[in-house]
């Protein structure tokens, strides 16, 4: 059985902040006006490039075990699935209604977590689940596939899946690897796998969005998901994605002050309902 670390307040402040780096995806993928597998490709590029860097210059093995190199390529694969409905999600609807849909994955995980990790399932999951799925209906009132915001919560729905299982997967090896090197041969799987959108679009806008491609590439996944991945030494999968829940609230700040994208009232109700799971497993995860 799969137990989290003894961990501290100083541990409780690392999540914080790599939640902080996280929830730039929102704002960035919005800023960001390129195809969603372009938008991807070149960030994981990026991010492989830096990773590397940071791997050399901190003299991290780049060796794995054969018994856990199938496991690290189907995160990659889950990673890339991840990003790109996530991604699609965004340019669909906006910061809010993006991020909020993606953080049902602490549903998900809550669910799966005893199935991967053989760990008891805590009832008051079950009721965090479904305070989240209420919040859910409130993004989207008026439930239509022609309606726009459907289909965008439906990429959500799709992201949270792929990131719930690639995280259980994660938590099995960030005791045998650092969280860089994980994070690394993740930013080469779905770099092979979307070489093919070099080919399919055109590759003139790119310079003009180099900020947001670089801004995504190092504040959200060299720092950000790096930080988020050693989280998991010290906390179980299900708290870690349900504390993380606390990004949307700083992806929609950014949203709100960078790009004046200001939710609505039946939004701000779903992820207060939302959000509420997050101060229950603070409270009850910190005693």
């Amino acid at each position: 059985m799969n137990r989290p670390t003894t961990f501290t307040s100083k541990n409780f402040l690392e999540i914080n902040l790599a939640m902080l780096l996280l929830s730039t995806s929102g704002p960035f993928g919005k800023f960001i006006i390129l195809p969603v597998p372009l938008t991807i490709a070149i960030r994981a590029l990026l991010a492989l490039l830096l990773l590397v860097l940071y791997c050399r210059f901190k003299g991290i093995s780049f060796g794995v075990r054969s018994t856990d190199s199938w496991p690290i390529v189907l995160s990659g694969l889950l990673m890339a699935g991840h990003w790109l409905a996530y991604f699609h999600a965004l340019q669909l609807s906006n910061v809010a209604i993006g991020m909020l849909s993606l953080f049902t994955y602490p549903v998900f995980t809550s669910f799966l977590e005893p199935l991967f990790l053989k760990t008891r399932f805590q009832k008051i999951h079950l009721l965090l689940g479904i305070l989240v799925l209420f919040g859910l209906y409130f993004l989207v009132p008026d439930f239509s596939f022609g309606n726009q915001n459907t289909v965008a919560i439906g990429f959500g729905l799709l992201s949270a899946l792929c990131y719930a299982i690639r995280n259980l997967i994660l938590k099995t090896k960030v005791d045998k690897y650092q969280g860089s090197l994980l994070m690394t041969y993740q930013m080469v799987i779905v770099s092979l796998l979307l070489v093919p959108a070099y080919f399919l679009y055109d590759l003139n806008a790119i310079g003009q969005q180099w900020e947001g491609l670089l801004g995504v590439a190092l504040i959200t996944t060299v720092l950000g998901h790096t930080m988020f991945i050693n989280c998991f030494k010290y906390f179980s999968v299900t708290t870690v994605s349900i504390l993380s829940s606390i990004q949307p609230v700083y992806g929609i700040l950014i949203g709100a002050l960078l790009l004046s994208e200001i939710p609505d009232w039946t939004t701000v109700l779903g992820g207060i309902l939302i959000l509420a799971s997050v101060v229950v497993e603070s409270v009850r995860s910190y005693r």
